[in-house]
């Protein structure tokens, strides 16, 4: 009968520290996932800033190439002026257009990500029913053999 007590002490040992070892795991994993959305959020708003340029640039860009075309074919003043304003209307709403779509693009990556995440937080749930599963096919064992 000691011994029978004695190792069923033995036994019940190892799996506590099993589980706090996973329940340590499971909060470590929790950490690194909680700073890799930080490193992540922090990444989308350096990509917004610099997308914030996106349009100016083009407007810019593209006035710049029209002045120097316009100057080359020697427009007149007057009418170059109306044709680069129109020019840099046109490529700024261009640019706007452009920009929008890469932000709905980074809108339907991020939104993947977190159906992808969820998925991932679900499994230490699962793992937690595991080991309860196996502390009583264990202690189902430890009966068979008494």
């Amino acid at each position: 009968m000691e011994t029978e007590n004695q190792l069923e002490n033995q036994l019940e040992i190892p799996k506590e520290d099993q589980a706090l070892e996973l329940i340590t795991d499971i909060a470590q994993e929790e950490k690194e996932r909680e700073r890799e959305r930080e490193r992540e959020q922090k990444k989308a708003e350096e990509r917004a800033r610099k997308r914030k340029l996106i349009p100016p640039f083009v407007m810019l860009l593209s006035g710049a190439i029209v002045y120097i075309a316009m100057l080359l074919w020697h427009y007149p003043f007057k009418d170059m002026l109306v044709v680069l304003l129109c020019v840099l209307i046109v490529f700024y709403f261009l640019g706007e257009i452009y920009k929008w779509t890469l932000d709905r693009f980074e809108a339907q990556i991020e939104q993947a990500r977190m159906d992808e995440g969820e998925v991932i937080e679900k499994e230490p749930d699962d793992s937690e029913e595991n080991i309860e599963g196996m502390a009583i096919q264990t202690g189902d064992i430890n009966e068979d053999n008494a």
